[in-house]
């Protein structure tokens, strides 16, 4: 093991606590299975506790004099280039670790009630616990080659708690669908891998960042990203996903699989930094995907795939925020929307539950007095989304919006990125105006529901981490910030006034319009999902691509093969063999006879000879 540079004490913490934190969650595997959820638990707890001190030491030391440290532990040599797992304990290893530690703590409490039911309880607590180690290791990543392990860790288990309910059609499906649009992007990984080990010799990101890359190898790395963090035409996977358990999608879109590929990008944003071309894809691609799902969301009617579709929009503020070079923006709103948008699928799992599985809005209301803390919590979550003052998200959307609008980006980008602010409004009060408001449209009798220990407990503490979460992120991250406003108020309020115009034209639609009536028929689903686009991407493309494949497979590869072996003369060269061989199949007995005696005697001749 080698150290690089000398270690600063916050770096130093860091790297001795996380050590400990992942070896607490490796000891409910050494443990009695009997017990393995709630050793999970504590051991989670134990971990979250490690985790703070070393936030502590940023604190106070200050994340300004936070310098990246690493640790390398060598694993073999080839000669030509090095493999080496390098960890690394810097500003965003140090704060996203607690974070994911107590909404992941959090989700596994919950689980304690959800799915208490499931006579794999044990297993899921695994699963989830190993989806979180993957995270981790993703996090603490000083190169790609670690990187990439936690990356495939993290896309495996996906996969397999995705698909948990396996023997659903749609659950099998879903997982594998998001094993297929990622693989697009582990493909660019691997290939832009590939490359910096051949011709760069190292996969240290140091090593990278001193030498740089062409900007090829730069798209591929965002192509991975993109189809990890699902950006527009990759966002099929994260809707589909949420076959899975609610646990396993609140896991998922808040701290682990989805804000992998921003944090790829994170990490590697030392590259895209002096890269206008990268830095413009990504502006365009997360302002598209920010409006587009958020558009989407307004149409959409299951409650679990509208707060899916909020993810990818906010997903795409993230990727604005990297496009306007601004990463530790993006990293900010990566830990802010941990919280609510956790706390929102924990309320949608808790209302689907009560209303015996009933995922249409259209066919909910009236759940305000029956379900009091899962409504509040819904509403503050639903709140801090739409960017309300003071909130968690409004400390860093509101940043994000501002620097855009404040820097010389594309008008298009920065039009898009307001629009999906007015949608965010949109689609959330009416999430709660047709889940919580008016009266009930159930066709299942709603009961006065008093949720359990094990329900309230999660979502008290990630509404509290909603309401304090904001201001000490923001102190923790920017201690530095200038308190004062320093842009015009025309900037400065833009946000805040499209989300309150938004905000009350949502409010006439739902009085003058139909989100208070039910639809009218009994499905569930809509005729056109503009979510998915499964007609366009999942039956015109995959046509076009495998009818392409047979006509170079079979017209070209093949053709050219015969004609370089010259194997295109072989039948013209059997016509005439073919031709003697038919002239004896005569149908005569004493023809056939006679054959039989030549070769006899030729094959009695041929034995002499070699005796």
């Amino acid at each position: 093991m080698s150290v690089t540079n000398h270690l600063p004490l916050t770096e130093l913490v860091g790297g001795t606590f996380t050590v400990f934190a992942v070896l607490i969650l490796l000891s409910p595997f050494f443990r009695r299975w009997a017990n393995f959820h709630e050793n999970t638990l504590s051991a989670m707890k134990t971990a979250l506790y490690l985790s703070l001190v070393p936030l502590f030491v940023l604190i106070v030391h200050g994340a300004d004099n936070t310098t990246k440290t690493s640790t390398s532990f060598p694993w073999f040599d080839t000669f030509c280039s090095s493999f080496t797992f390098w960890t690394t304990f810097d500003l965003y290893q140090i704060v996203f670790l607690p974070v994911a530690l107590f909404v992941a703590g959090s989700i596994l409490h919950f689980s304690t009630w959800y799915m208490h039911t499931d006579p794999k309880m044990r297993m899921f607590s695994a699963h989830l616990l190993i989806f979180l180690l993957a995270m981790i290791l993703l996090i603490s990543a000083g190169n790609l080659t670690l990187l990439f392990t936690g990356w495939q860790g993290v896309g495996i288990m996906s996969f397999l708690l995705i698909g948990w309910y396996s023997s659903r059609a749609e659950a099998a499906t879903a997982a594998l669908m998001a094993v297929i649009y990622n693989r697009v992007g582990d493909i660019t990984f691997m290939a832009a891998f590939a490359w910096l080990i051949k011709f760069g010799g190292s996969s240290n990101l140091d090593y990278l960042f001193s030498h740089g890359v062409p900007t090829a190898i730069v798209i591929y790395f965002m192509v991975g990203a993109a189809s990890k963090s699902a950006q527009f035409m990759f966002h099929p996977w994260l809707i589909s996903a949420m076959e899975g358990p609610t646990p396993v999608s609140a896991l998922l879109h808040s701290s682990t699989m989805v804000v992998a590929g921003v944090f790829l990008l994170l990490r590697l944003h030392p590259l895209l930094s002096n890269n206008p071309l990268a830095l413009t894809i990504c502006l365009c691609l997360g302002a598209l995907t920010s409006t587009f799902a958020a558009w989407s969301a307004t149409v959409q009617s299951d409650v679990k795939k509208i707060i899916a579709l909020s993810t990818s929009s906010q997903l795409g503020l993230m990727m604005v925020a990297i496009g306007i070079n601004l990463p530790n923006l993006a990293f900010f709103h990566m830990c802010t929307h941990a919280f609510f948008k956790a706390m929102l699928f924990l309320c949608s799992g808790v209302i689907i539950h009560n209303l015996k599985d009933v995922q249409d809005i259209r066919h909910m209301g009236g759940l305000l007095k029956s379900l009091p803390v899962t409504s509040a919590c819904m509403t503050l979550g639903s709140l801090a989304l739409m960017g309300t003052p003071y909130l968690i998200a409004f400390y860093s959307k509101d940043a994000i919006i501002e620097a855009a609008t404040n820097s010389y980006v594309n008008s298009t980008a920065l039009l898009f990125t307001l629009v999906a602010t007015s949608f965010s409004a949109l689609y959330s009060l009416r999430m709660i105006y047709s889940t919580l408001l008016r009266q009930p449209r159930t066709t299942e009798p709603v009961h006065i529901f008093e949720e359990p220990q094990a329900v309230k407990t999660p979502l008290l503490r990630l509404a509290l981490g909603t309401i304090i979460g904001g201001p000490i992120l923001f102190w923790i991250l920017f201690p530095s910030f200038p308190k004062e406003a320093t842009l015009p108020e025309l900037f400065k309020w833009a946000a805040l006034l499209i989300t309150l115009t938004s905000f009350f034209v949502g409010l006439l639609v739902a009085w003058w319009y139909h989100w208070s009536r039910p639809p009218e028929d009994d499905s569930p689903y809509k005729d056109f999902d503009p979510a998915l686009m499964e007609r366009p991407i999942h039956r015109k493309v995959s046509d076009v691509v495998l009818d392409s494949a047979w006509e170079i497979t079979a017209f070209g590869v093949e053709h050219a093969f015969w004609k370089r072996m010259g194997l295109d003369k072989l039948p013209s060269a059997q016509l005439r063999p073919i031709k003697i061989l038919h002239m004896t199949h005569k149908g005569l007995i004493q023809l056939y006879l006679a054959m039989f005696f030549i070769t006899l005697n030729e094959i009695c001749a041929f034995l002499y000879v070699l005796s």
